[in-house]
């Protein structure tokens, strides 16, 4: 007979950690459905090796932020706050104004909102670069790009 031997628990090590590099084009795409995949991208939640606790996730580099889609009334209706630290501080700004002055920050604060709120969390934002056009700064790495596309069909079937 022979002896029953469990199988192991598979756990990553930040030193094995292999990273790729993604390219989301956000014209062609809506904002809470590319924050949600983009995040999960962050986290390394969409390779057989996540671990919860290593940042095993990839880089991801946005583009054409300033075309992102939103549904219904939100870009007039939808409300940004920040508190200056000041007594009656409290500041706020609407999605249609962050979209025309900020558009970076909007796609930002959606996927901070959707990752861990620690330290690993604010590691895996870093490897976020958001774009408000179609240029950006990272050619060296424009070989090793895999291009994404999220919702990209959903907004063709309704057109």
């Amino acid at each position: 007979m022979q002896k029953y031997s469990p199988q192991r628990t598979f756990n990553q090590r930040k030193e094995d950690v292999v990273r790729q590099w993604y390219h989301v084009d956000a014209s062609e795409e809506i904002l809470g459905h590319m924050a949600v995949e983009v995040a999960r991208i962050l986290m390394g939640k969409n390779k057989p090796t996540y671990t919860p606790h290593v940042d095993g996730g990839d880089f991801v580099v946005v583009t054409n932020a300033r075309e992102i889609q939103v549904s219904g009334e939100k870009r007039d209706k939808k409300v940004y706050y920040h508190h200056t630290g000041y007594m009656g501080g409290l500041k706020s700004n609407t999605l249609g104004w962050m979209l025309d002055k900020k558009p970076e920050e909007v796609i930002r604060l959606a996927v901070r909102r959707m990752l861990p709120k620690t330290r690993l969390g604010r590691k895996m934002l870093s490897k976020l670069k958001v774009f408000a056009g179609a240029e950006h700064s990272l050619q060296a790495q424009e070989s090793h790009f895999e291009k994404v596309e999220f919702t990209s069909s959903r907004i063709k079937k309704k057109s």
